[in-house]
C-alpha cells in the first residue's frame, strides 16, 4: 500500500511492518498505540522504525492512518475517569430521599 508520511511516499505491507518490528522492544505507551503481533507499541516508535525518520518529522495521525489501512489495531490511551463529586452526609441523605414534589 502506498502512503505518505512526513511528505515522503512509502510502499508499506502488513508483512513488511511485522518484519520491521520483529525484535523491537516496545517503549511505554503514553498516548496512541498500535498493536503489532502480540505487542503494543507507541505510534511514534512504529513510525520511526518503518520510515527511518526522526519522530518530530511526522505526526501520529499519519502513522495511525497508515497502520489502520494495513489492518492493524490502533488505540488511544484511555483517559482516567473524572473524579466524582464528593457529597456531604446531608447531601447524600437529601439525594437518597429524592427531590421534593411541587404542586
Amino acid at each position: 500500500m502506498r502512503c505518505v508520511i512526513a511528505r515522503f511516499p512509502f510502499d508499506l505491507t502488513k508483512n513488511g511492518v511485522l518484519e520491521s518490528m520483529k525484535g523491537v522492544k516496545p517503549e511505554p505507551v503514553i498516548d496512541q498505540s498500535v498493536i503489532i503481533g502480540r505487542r503494543t507499541y507507541p505510534v511514534k516508535q512504529v513510525g520511526q522504525v518503518i520510515t527511518r525518520q526522526d519522530r518530530r518529522d511526522f505526526s501520529a495521525a499519519e502513522v495511525v492512518r497508515a497502520m489502520t489501512q494495513l489492518g492493524f489495531t490502533c488505540r488511544d490511551l484511555p483517559r482516567a475517569a473524572a473524579p466524582s463529586r464528593v457529597l456531604s452526609p446531608v447531601q447524600q441523605a437529601s439525594a437518597a430521599l429524592g427531590t421534593p414534589m411541587t404542586v
